[in-house]
Order: structure tokens, then sequence, then C-alpha cells
């Protein structure tokens, strides 16, 4: 099995076994995106997104892809430590979920070698949206968009990073209160995440807050299960932030990533389920609408 193991600012490979690793693939050339479980073909096959639209430059249509690919797939998988000793465990755990459906990660600045982590999968995974969370320094920001991330996420505003993101990639600020959402929209952000949901009222209050913000989309956060991910896309959410439901850790601490894939499978799955319902609400309002 071939693993990652990082070097100084760079990411060598190394040959290491396993007994409790079954073996599999790490680089498979046909992954299935979330939700629509369509193939991505290997590097060479995939069209640029500039390609695809001669009118935007590549900068802008990263946001746009990312956005599309939050919006379409329904979670965002979130790779976070101290949990994991070594960079080269939290790539392993990002190819799991890559290899379940999953199509867009967040690594957060708490995993070793993040900066690492983010250049290996970005380079090996250029069709996925790969972003940096927790950003809380515009200096933090700055170096994970020079190393390809193509969204960052704040738990917060973070003022300048809106910024310095609007020609580089997507950035998803948190926010709580209503005024907060409002505010950030306003300023200009395309996403906005609700944070700590749980917290304020789960599935409940984002419902409550996209009443008044119909036109705003929202990413729920912290605290999320696969059991509640598709209650929370049919009552308004535009996709969630798992992070324990995917990347569990005592198949981590086994070295059991299989686990891995086929839990970002099921979230996959239950995505799906969501936004259909979403869609079905949506259609049915619109119908009474016009009834």
């Amino acid at each position: 099995m071939a693993v990652v193991a990082g070097s100084g600012s760079r990411i060598r490979l190394q040959t290491l076994r396993f007994s409790t690793w079954k073996a599999r693939p790490p680089n498979t050339a046909t992954l299935w995106r979330c939700c629509r479980f369509k193939p991505i073909l290997s590097n060479s096959n995939i069209r640029s997104c500039h390609q695809e639209s001669g009118l935007r430059n590549s900068r802008d249509c990263i946001a746009e892809g990312v956005l599309r690919d939050i919006r379409d797939c329904g979670v965002i998988a979130c790779l976070r430590a101290p949990r994991y000793p070594l960079a080269e465990m939290a790539i392993e755990a990002a190819k799991s979920a890559f290899a379940g459906g999953i199509s867009v990660l967040e690594v957060t600045m708490s995993t070793p070698g993040v900066f690492e982590v983010l250049e290996y999968l970005v380079h090996e995974y250029p069709s996925l949206s790969i972003g940096v969370g927790t950003i809380l320094q515009i200096s933090d920001a700055e170096k994970a968009l020079n190393l390809g991330a193509k969204f960052l996420m704040s738990p917060v505003m973070i003022q300048g990073v809106l910024g310095i993101t609007a020609d580089h990639a997507l950035y998803i600020p948190g926010a709580m209160t209503p005024g907060e959402i409002l505010s950030a929209f306003n300023a200009g952000a395309k996403i906005v995440k609700v944070y700590p949901v749980s917290a304020l009222g789960g599935v409940s209050y984002i419902a409550a807050v996209k009443k008044p913000f119909p036109h705003i989309p929202l990413v729920a956060s912290q605290g999320i299960t696969l059991d509640s991910l598709d209650e929370y896309i049919a009552r308004g959410a535009s996709a969630v932030v798992l992070s324990d439901a995917i990347f569990d850790r005592n198949a981590i601490e086994q070295l059991d990533f299989d686990v891995i894939t086929q839990l970002a499978s099921l979230a996959a799955l239950r995505s799906n389920r969501g936004l259909a319902s979403s869609t079905s609400a949506y259609c049915s309002e619109s119908h009474t609408t016009l009834a």
C-alpha cells in the first residue's frame, strides 16, 4: 500500500505495510462524484473549467465550480486532527473519503502538516474541490491559496479574507445570528456557514433562518450526524459539514480506512435523499403559489 510521508516542505512516497489495512488501489483512475455518482475521469481527460466557459476567467470559475460542487453534493467532509499524528494518515483518510464519493473536502488548520496534506491532495485530485478550514489569519489564507486551495472556511467572518479570495477561490465565512448571516452575504460571500448549528437548535434553526433568507445559500456545521444530514438539506441547508460522521476515530486508529469509504458512501446517499426532498418541497411550494 502506497502512503505519503512528509519530508520538509515536500512529500515523498513510501511503501508501508499495515496488517490491518485491506489492500485497495490508492490512486483510483475513476472515482464516483458525490450524489450524482458520475465518474470523474483521469487527469488527462478532464476538461478544465476555463475550457467549459471562455466567458469567465479560470480563477472566477474556481469559486463558481466549488459552489456548484457544494450544492450538487450536499456534503463537505471535514478532515481535522490532532488525532492524526502523521500527515500521511490524514492523506489516506482523505483518499478513502474520495473513494466513497466525496467531492468536497475541508482540511482544517489543526491537521498536522496541513499545508503538506493540501499540496499533495490538490496535485493528485485536481478535479475535486479541496480547501482549508478554520482560517483565522490572513497569512494562512494566502499560503493555502498559493498551494492551490479552491476554498477557505472560517468559524466567523475574518476581515480581509473575502478580499483576497475574490479572484482566487470561494470563501465560506461562519455566522451565528440572522444579522451575521445577512452581513456576510451583503459583504460578498456567495455562501455562509451557520455555526455552531447544533448548539443553536439544529434543523429547526436552519429552517427558521432560511425563511427570511431564501436567497442565501447556507452550510450547516457542527455536531451533524449521518442520521440527520438529509433532514438539514431538506429543511433549507445547501450542504452540511461532516467530520466524525465520516472520519471515524476508531477506524483511523485501527488503520481501517475501508470504514471511512463506507461512511462516505452512506453520507453521499443520504445527502442525495435530502436534495431530492428539498427539490420536491420547492416544486410543491411553487405549484401552490401559482395555483
